[in-house]
């Protein structure tokens, strides 16, 4: 039986036996979940193995890559420059960074960028991976992409490319690079152990991700036999010219190693912050409450950049999302506390996220990657927190 260390408060016990029940039931092999209530941690757990070949096992202080969950720090960082006056997000891209412009998308604003309606899902000439990591080449790139749909007429989860524009503008308006800017004005302020660019000193602590493949590959089973709301999306994933596929396929090589210290070490806002459980929903505390002095956005401010800007059937992900401006909404793939929710998933599981409704602000972080429609490790430690509410 695995132990769970941590704290968790009268009324949250439910939480605790959540997150056992990940390990004995759901396949967890390290994880830590950590919820906060009106700005003070009321859960925060953690337990397993970080590395599983070594037996090394998870702590307090152990780090994850939480892959698109990163997006929710990235998206803070680009509304607390709106907070202050220095980023418009319905101003032109091209009023920060002229070179935009180019193949007709001289009128895409901010906003469309944050809510994955630009239609930049995907690049004509993938960049090399070393360049793409080196971050000039790929914005070099996509300034010079063109649309590949009419911008603002459709959104469509742009998984990859996401953290190159909306980084962009905040290299270009901050002076500071995004993982820059998130570690002076976010986690400094709030002693966030969470990282847009590992330092190397701190690649000891970071933990050995474990990949679960599915037990049915819908790419290689017989049309007639994949259940026909999933169609659609196993067509997709078996076309290499799918909006589904190029998606993902910006670098080449297409598939990178998350793993890698030189992928870890660069800046990849949509999908390589390393961090904590508690840094997450830390984080996420800070955006609806005070936390120990520290407030990120306004109620207004809040309210604005958590409007919905995009929602229905997604062009990429092929199933009904939802967007305000970068940070993901509730829906019924995407389970959170309540409708005032908002917050992002990272493949294999992570999530963070906040209901200002309940004063809740949530994380949680494992290394067995898992996905998909089977994983309801995060759907049963969030129905633990509805529960504990009510």
């Amino acid at each position: 039986m695995t132990t769970i260390d941590g704290e968790v408060a009268t009324g949250f016990e439910l939480v605790r036996e959540a997150f056992a029940a990940n390990f004995s039931e759901h396949g967890d092999i390290g994880a830590a979940v950590c919820v906060y209530r009106y700005g003070r941690p009321v859960v925060d757990l953690w337990g397993g193995v970080a590395d599983p070949e070594t037996g090394r096992p998870w702590t307090r202080e152990t780090l994850q890559l939480v892959y698109s969950a990163t997006k929710g720090a990235t998206a803070t960082a680009a509304h607390m420059l709106a907070e202050r006056g220095a980023l418009d997000l319905d101003a032109p891209v091209t009023e920060y960074w002229p070179e935009f412009a180019a193949n007709g998308k001289a009128d895409i604003p901010v906003r469309w960028l944050l809510s994955h309606q630009a239609g930049l899902v995907a690049l004509d000439r993938p960049v090399p991976l070393k360049e793409a990591l080196a971050w000039h080449p790929m914005t070099a790139a996509l300034a010079a992409q063109r649309p590949l749909w009419t911008p603002g007429e459709a959104h469509g989860y742009h998984g990859r490319t996401w953290g190159w524009l909306v980084g962009e503008v905040i290299r270009r308006v901050s002076g500071r690079t995004p993982g820059g800017f998130f570690a002076d004005e976010i986690a400094a302020p709030l002693g966030l152990d969470f990282f847009i660019g590992l330092p190397t000193h701190e690649r000891d602590r970071v933990s050995r991700m474990v990949y679960q493949r599915p037990d049915i590959d819908l790419t290689t089973v017989p049309t007639e036999s994949v259940p026909e709301e999933l169609r659609e999306l196993a067509a997709a994933w078996r076309d290499p010219a799918s909006l589904t596929n190029r998606a993902y396929a910006v670098t080449h090589p297409a598939e990178i190693d998350f793993g890698a210290p030189e992928v870890q070490a660069a800046e990849l806002p949509a999908s390589n912050g390393i961090g904590t459980a508690h840094a997450v929903a830390r984080l996420y505390a800070a955006l609806i409450d005070e936390v120990d002095g520290v407030r990120l956005l306004t109620p207004e401010s809040l309210a604005s950049a958590t409007k919905e800007q995009a929602g229905g059937k997604d062009r990429v992900m092929l199933i009904p999302s939802r967007f305000s401006s970068g940070y993901m909404l509730p829906t019924e793939t995407t389970v959170m506390t309540g409708p005032s929710s908002f917050g992002h998933t990272g493949r294999g599981g992570s999530l963070g996220f906040a209901d200002p409704e309940h004063g809740v602000a949530f994380g949680y972080v494992m290394n067995n990657i898992i996905g998909g429609t089977d994983d309801v490790r995060a759907a049963s430690l969030v129905d633990a927190v509805r529960k504990s509410l009510r």
